[in-house]
């Protein structure tokens, strides 16, 4: 019985062809780099890249995108939905934050990032407030799971987002109407004031360009006569909005709050764990209040955290032990800063120390100690090996 051919049957196969096509007769023949693996690999996948500010543009009064391109003329290539760690140094302290590229995959020339100021935030301050146009800064490669796989996740698409969660999401939906993929998307981005919703303007007119974009704004602090949707992205609006959910996909960024509240609503509408997708969002605001916080620990307590080879630290129970390692000059590994990636792994040789749900640890690091410091908070003083 001979197999039959799924290829068909992928989104986009014949576009893919054709491109293949394209490059056999004017690309680059790699089959004449051999020995070169690692080059290439290197070009693909560094593990660090040089970027330049070339452009700062207000997208709101809260939010600014940067153009960043690469002084060595080349940046490897991501997929929609994908981000990049940023790192700094503030202060004398070397840190880094995940942000996702609102550029969509096929523009090759520059990553955007959208920057959205952060309530006591540390790194948000500083890149809206002192970044200008020739600055430079380190970066990751592209990373992260937050993309659309066609095979698993469908054509039906619906986007949740909340304030700057829109950012892996406008990448996508840049992609999907530039190149003009077969993809129906449905946004519902969630916003507190009408005047701080970013990309407005670029999403209004690409849903009056294109049929298969619709686009739902809701306000939860509209002005007076404000004529739009208003309040929570509620599974009641998304029944009134969307109509039959059964076939679609859903994906979900946003902030904390936006998390723990829609994703009880997509439960109220019966929408399975195999077709939610959530954008992994960094530490918890109130780690204290997160299921599992023992009781009578505070956030303030202090503790020891011995490191293994190098030096003795303080740490808060509240905090990160990462950005606790940072603040005495002790650098991870690091690219999602959210329990995901596994790059800054680490022995957990004594003590305890609290991970919030979802830290994505293998069930072999669980039986043999390891945690992921960028989410793990001490409990007690500990010691730990990098």
């Amino acid at each position: 019985m001979n197999a039959r051919d799924f290829r068909p049957d992928i989104e986009g196969f014949p576009e893919i062809q054709g491109d293949i096509e394209v490059l056999r007769k004017y690309a680059v023949d790699y089959t004449t780099q051999k020995g070169r693996v690692t080059q290439i690999i290197n070009m693909l996948h560094p593990k660090r890249m040089r970027l330049r500010v070339s452009e700062v543009r207000q997208e709101t009064k809260t939010t600014k995108t940067f153009r960043l391109i690469s002084p060595d003329a080349y940046l490897p290539p991501f997929q929609a939905g994908q981000y990049i760690n940023l790192f700094v140094e503030l202060g004398g302290i070397r840190t880094s934050r995940p942000y996702s590229i609102s550029s969509p995959p096929n523009q090759t020339g520059y990553y955007d990032l959208t920057v959205r100021r952060v309530e006591d935030g540390f790194v948000s301050h500083y890149l809206l407030d002192e970044v200008r146009v020739g600055d430079e800064f380190e970066s990751t490669s592209p990373a992260g799971n937050f993309s659309h796989n066609p095979l698993f996740h469908g054509h039906d698409l619906v986007f949740l987002a909340g304030g700057s969660g829109i950012t892996p999401f406008i990448s996508m939906i840049r992609e999907v109407t530039d190149r003009g993929l077969g993809r129906n998307i449905h946004l519902i981005y969630g916003s507190q004031d009408p005047d701080d919703i970013i990309f407005r303007e670029d999403l209004e007119d690409r849903s009056k360009r294109h049929d298969n974009l619709t686009v739902s704004m809701v306000v939860s602090n509209p002005p007076r006569g404000y004529p739009g949707f208003t309040g929570f992205i509620t599974a009641q609006l998304m029944k009134e909005v969307l109509g039959d959910v059964s076939p679609k996909t859903f994906y979900l960024c946003g902030p904390e709050a936006m998390y723990t509240y829609c994703l009880k609503e997509l439960e109220i509408l019966g929408i399975p764990r195999r077709r939610r997708r959530t954008e992994v969002f960094g530490p918890p605001k109130d780690v204290m209040a997160q299921p599992g916080w023992p009781e009578g620990v505070s956030a303030d307590a202090s503790f020891k955290v011995k490191v293994k080879g190098r030096k003795d630290i303080r740490a808060r129970a509240g905090e990160p032990l990462m950005i606790s390692m940072e603040r005495a000059s002790i650098i991870l590994p690091a690219s999602c800063r959210s329990g995901e990636c596994s790059l800054c792994r680490t022995k957990l040789i004594s003590g305890k120390v609290f991970q919030p749900p979802g830290v994505k640890l293998r069930k072999s690091d669980r039986l043999y100690g390891y945690i992921h410091p960028c989410l793990a908070y001490p409990l007690e003083d500990c010691e730990i090996m990098i």
